[in-house]
């Protein structure tokens, strides 16, 4: 079978006789990457099944008018990075209202995930990560769970090298102090 690349998904979708084929070959593409990254930033499988759901939503209702002047899995990810942002935010007033941190809750939620399936380490370093602040929790996932270069990220965020590398740096320092305390 032909692997499109992304520019002929995104061909194939503006015509009206192939949309919904060549959505299905975007989603299928990267529905499992962006999965994850979101359940890195929300925790919970069923709250990141609906933030997932959003992205590809907010993909489809806008692929017509994206523009080429970035790649497609920059668009993704920038959309990707501010439907969990805009989750995490809701759940943070929801927390506000029942009095737990949110990352409190993300902890507890961790702990009660059905789903999750890790070692004691790993389970310790996604809750460092949690208890990072978002933007240093998200350079993080980035760099060392998707390998995203700078360039990358630094397109994804609208925010520069130099300041992605630092913001890398801190987190890396600050989990490990956290992981590694007891």
């Amino acid at each position: 079978m032909h692997e499109f690349t992304d520019i002929e998904l995104i061909e194939l979708f503006r015509n009206a006789d192939k949309k919904h084929y060549a959505f299905n070959l975007l989603v299928q593409k990267y529905r499992e990457k962006i999965y994850y990254f979101v359940r890195r930033m929300v925790i919970i499988h069923d709250d990141a099944d609906d933030v997932v759901q959003n992205i590809f939503i907010k993909v489809w209702n806008n692929l017509d008018s994206f523009r080429e002047d970035a790649k497609f899995y920059t668009w993704l990810y920038r959309i990707a990075v501010n439907e969990s942002l805009s989750f995490l935010k809701s759940k943070k007033l929801h927390s506000f209202l029942s009095l737990s941190s949110p990352e409190a809750m993300l902890i507890r939620a961790l702990h009660d995930d059905n789903y999750f399936d890790g070692t004691e380490i790993q389970r310790r370093l996604t809750e460092a990560i949690i208890k990072l602040p978002k933007k240093q929790q998200i350079v993080f996932n980035m760099r060392y769970y998707d390998d995203l270069s700078y360039d990358q990220m630094s397109e994804i965020l609208g925010t520069s090298v130099g300041a992605l590398k630092a913001s890398y740096h801190f987190a890396v320092k600050k989990i490990e102090l956290s992981v590694f305390e007891n």
